[in-house]
């Protein structure tokens, strides 16, 4: 029996898990002789794992989005964000881009996925752990972690993440989803040749009934931006509240979300019904370039 349960360790899962799993079979078989040795549970396999690809680091922890999409029992919510391995003031800060799932009822944390060039791993490592025990987005934007300029920056990447997780729970700031935003627009700009037909899917569909406003600078818009959105710069945003619509819902963007949570803040206080597209036009080029899997 006990050979078999081995056999079937060392074939079924990962290096580090079999090693685990190897110790949790030995202690059980040492511990039929001597009852002294308390029974070790089994705590599972949460996928953990790590990747070396072209000079970039990719890393995941937990489930993915796919897997959740097959839980029919598991609301949950996620947060993209691209923040630097440490402060920019410090020579060689390189972005690590984090997608974050965590449950919507209670924000406990799900899973994620990073990549980046430097610091990928120890921020799965961190997040792995709380998801081990049962944490969530609430505790990870505490988490009391290393801070020095080269090594990282005092909200973490891993604070960042449960920020703004802990945000959108919390009502102050609320997301909207890239996966509605594409479907809607790319159906109003692309799937309709007469007007008529244009403007009943819009009058139908909530998310294309939405204003995309991008806070970006003139210059970053100009650039690119997506396609139906305005521009009205986040320095500027106060003199021009009445160009925006009482009546339309309003989802901002920026480059990476941050000035865009600083607009949300704007708006809501001015009585606007506004969400942020999580991660910004970091995150919309991703979508754009994949053709919006889910990952």
């Amino acid at each position: 029996m006990h050979q078999h349960c081995v056999f079937q360790l060392l074939n079924n899962w990962e290096t580090s898990a079999a090693n685990k799993q190897g110790r949790l079979a030995a202690t059980d078989i040492v511990r039929k002789k001597l009852t002294t040795i308390p029974a070790v549970p089994y705590r599972g396999v949460q996928g953990t794992t790590v990747c070396g690809l072209f000079g970039l680091t990719v890393a995941t922890t937990g489930v993915n989005e796919k897997m959740l999409q097959h839980c029919s029992d598991i609301e949950y919510e996620k947060v993209y964000l691209h923040p630097s391995n440490h402060v920019g003031y410090y020579p060689g800060a390189k972005p690590i881009h984090i997608k974050l799932l965590y449950d919507a009822r209670d924000g406990k944390v799900l899973g994620a996925q990073a990549l980046g060039e430097s610091g990928v791993a120890r921020r799965i490592d961190v997040l792995a752990s709380f998801i081990q025990m049962g944490g969530t987005v609430y505790d990870l934007e505490e988490a009391e972690l290393c801070y020095a300029p080269q090594f990282g920056a005092t909200k973490d990447p891993v604070n960042l993440a449960g920020m703004i997780a802990a945000n959108h729970l919390r009502g102050n700031h609320p997301l909207a989803k890239w996966e509605d935003l594409v479907d809607a627009h790319t159906q109003v700009t692309e799937g309709h040749d007469d007007v008529d037909q244009v403007l009943a899917f819009i009058m139908d569909d909530p998310y294309a009934q939405a204003q995309i406003v991008d806070v970006r600078t003139v210059a970053e818009f100009e650039r690119k931006h997506i396609p139906q959105a305005i521009n009205l710069p986040l320095d500027s945003l106060r003199d021009h509240l009445h160009e925006l619509s009482q009546e339309r819902e309003i989802w901002l963007v920026c480059g990476v979300g941050q000035r865009a949570y600083n607009a949300t803040r704007i708006l809501q206080q001015h009585g606007f019904r506004v969400r942020n597209l999580s991660g910004g036009m970091q995150t919309y080029a991703s979508f754009e370039e994949l053709k919006f899997p889910n990952y």
